[in-house]
């Protein structure tokens, strides 16, 4: 055969050649200085009331744990509960018996992509235990928290307590610069903390009210009760901050900047290193042609 039947022409090589030389630079543009955003969601929840007491009858043959939450809510989807009241039945002589009896007793939570939020209010509220009918553990005025972490921005956990408090039918004063304890002989023991608040750099907690707890009544063994209890808990976890974009060589892109900075002046664009690419594989391209033609010449 006759090879020259199966050769190129020169000027159809130098066309191929840069074809395929500017095929490759919008691909390559497609994938670069893009940015893929896998942050986790953030968490919330909130608290009104919550239980973890060990309850003893009849000179402690019979053991009931006395675990009980109120209002408690967890995010990410928005939640809210208002109830007013907490019960335990089987304790109070196999009756219904009242833990918890509020006029305001509200948690929320709530989780967007840039913030989780919880809070709590508990107010005009009084609090029993099995042994002590007619005699409050606590009754206090209003209790508050608040826990809210925002993408990108420290966490905040704040908790307040407004007007007056009375342990075992004694009007206390609290402060949160240490626990305050309470002693009433005959009855038993109560140590209260108050505003108790956490905070990491994604994380916040806020505590209103905790008390741990020990009665005896006259010391007849009708009812020992002891374990803690906490009043008015949020707690969040911050969303995830948005990924920044970056650059194909894993430089952060400057906030703001524009993509084309500093090709203004020589009237290039973000293209202009694939057109080079180009131009340089037009120009191998042609020069190997050239020599493929002078050969056939030859």
């Amino acid at each position: 055969m006759n090879g020259k039947n199966f050769r190129m022409p020169a000027r159809r090589l130098a066309t191929v050649a840069t074809a395929m030389a500017l095929a490759a630079g919008p691909a390559v543009l497609a994938g670069a200085g893009s940015a893929h955003a896998t942050g986790d969601e953030g968490r919330a929840s909130a608290v009104v009331l919550r239980t973890g007491l060990d309850v003893s009858l009849l000179n402690k043959t019979v053991n009931v744990p006395l675990a009980v939450s109120l209002n408690e809510v967890q995010a990410p989807q928005s939640a809210e509960k208002t109830a007013l009241s907490a019960q335990l039945n089987g304790v109070d002589g196999g009756k219904a018996f009242s833990v918890l009896d509020a006029q305001v007793a509200s948690a929320k939570a709530d989780v967007t992509d840039a913030k989780a939020e919880a809070s709590t209010t508990l107010a005009h509220a009084k609090l029993h235990v099995p042994g002590l009918p007619l005699l409050s553990l606590i009754e206090l005025g209003t209790v508050t928290s608040k826990a809210t972490c925002e993408a990108g921005r420290t966490p905040t956990a704040t908790s307040n307590l407004l007007g007056s408090v009375t342990v075992l039918g004694k009007k206390v004063t609290l402060t949160a610069g240490g626990p305050t304890e309470v002693k009433v002989p005959g009855v038993g023991e109560v140590r209260l903390d108050l505003s108790r608040t956490e905070t990491t750099t994604d994380t916040a907690a806020a505590t209103a009210l905790e008390l741990t707890v020990s009665i005896n009544p006259l010391k007849l063994n009708v009812a020992e009760v002891e374990g803690t209890l906490t009043l008015a808990k949020a707690t969040c976890e911050a969303p995830a901050a948005p990924a920044a974009a970056t650059t194909p060589a894993g430089e952060v892109e400057p906030q703001g900047a524009p993509a084309e900075a500093g090709l203004a002046e020589t009237g290039g664009s973000s293209t202009t290193p694939y057109i080079v690419g180009g131009a340089l594989a037009l120009l191998l391209a042609g020069g190997g042609a050239v020599a493929v033609a002078r050969r056939a010449r030859n």
